[in-house]
């Protein structure tokens, strides 16, 4: 079978497994079962304070791995605070987190962001390889932990939990949604379906991103497929979504776009911005309004229009 055929065919199978598993249940949810008995054995020392957010460094124990790594931010006042995840692209850490913690805490949010199981080992982000599903079920359950770490708190409010994550980040809280119900609402920050649909799919042609060999991307698709995100975002009927997507967006096609659009549940806000994958800053401000109507923080106020305070990008030498 030549390369173009079998992407042909595995994007078609992708289509169809799609559609099929937004009528069924029958999905490897246990694959994201955790013994929630493991203490979180939990390590936090403050390592700096800005505009009246005290930002923590934070490692607690993955049930399934080894330590998970991250910042915390905390707002200052005795709460009790709205509790957020907060999620970053691939390639990206937790401890590039900073801009985007800081502008949301200082709302009245206490905000946990982690880094991704591809972030805490050297080598590409994304493999390739059935590996990346082991880290993708390993990252889904250590979002699990983060939550037991927000509801562990006192000065967090079990009701008002919520979740952003941008790209990368936006396509996993896709997926988090559809297994984890504590969370009572999910921002998603130009998103795809997962891994295979960012891969594999452009504008609905067949789209030869994947330059490995035919039989190393057989193995990957059928490790990918079960637990890609775009199969389980139905099920997030408890929560509320909003998904914001770029028109002229240079890494997340319209079509992929569109499709999990589409397999989100019914109720989703979508919200098209005239901007590159980056977004702009009415995306950030908007999701401050968001979390305010959902969650209780404070409204977006001047301070805020321009977004999160994210420092220049680097000047070639």
């Amino acid at each position: 079978m030549t390369n173009n055929v079998f992407l042909a065919a595995s994007i078609c199978l992708f289509l169809l497994v799609t559609n099929s598993f937004a009528q069924k249940d029958d999905l490897p949810l246990h694959l994201f079962s955790y013994d929630k008995t493991v203490p979180l054995a939990l390590t936090d020392s403050v390592i700096g304070h800005e505009d009246n957010v005290a930002i923590h460094r934070i490692s607690f124990a993955s049930p399934v791995a080894d330590r998970v790594n991250g910042l915390l931010f905390v707002p200052s006042g005795k709460g009790p605070f709205a509790g957020i995840l907060l999620q970053h692209g691939a390639p990206g850490t937790a401890m590039n987190q900073t801009p985007r913690g800081v502008y949301v805490a200082r709302h009245g949010a206490v905000v946990v962001a982690i880094s991704a199981p591809f972030a805490e080992r050297s080598g590409q982000a994304i493999q390739l390889t059935p590996a990346d599903s082991v880290e993708q079920v390993t990252y889904m359950i250590n979002l699990q932990r983060a939550v037991d770490l927000l509801l562990s708190r006192p000065d967090v409010d079990p009701t008002r939990l919520g979740y952003v994550g941008r790209s990368h980040g936006g396509a996993m809280g896709g997926l988090l949604a559809g297994i984890e119900s504590r969370l009572k609402t999910y921002i998603l920050a130009v998103p795809d379906g997962g891994l295979i649909s960012h891969f594999t799919i452009a504008s609905g042609e067949p789209a030869d991103q994947l330059p490995i060999p035919v039989e190393q991307r057989k193995r990957w698709l059928a490790a990918m497929m079960p637990i890609e995100p775009i199969r389980f975002i139905h099920r997030a009927t408890s929560a509320t979504l909003f998904i914001q997507s770029a028109r002229q967006d240079e890494a997340v096609s319209t079509f992929a776009s569109e499709q999990l659009h589409k397999a989100a549940p019914a109720g989703t806000v979508v919200k098209w911005y005239d901007a590159g994958h980056r977004l702009n800053s009415q995306s950030y401000v908007d999701q401050l309004s968001w979390f305010h109507d959902k969650l209780g923080t404070t409204a977006p106020g001047p301070a805020d229009q321009n977004g999160p305070n994210f420092p220049p990008p680097a000047t070639k030498p």
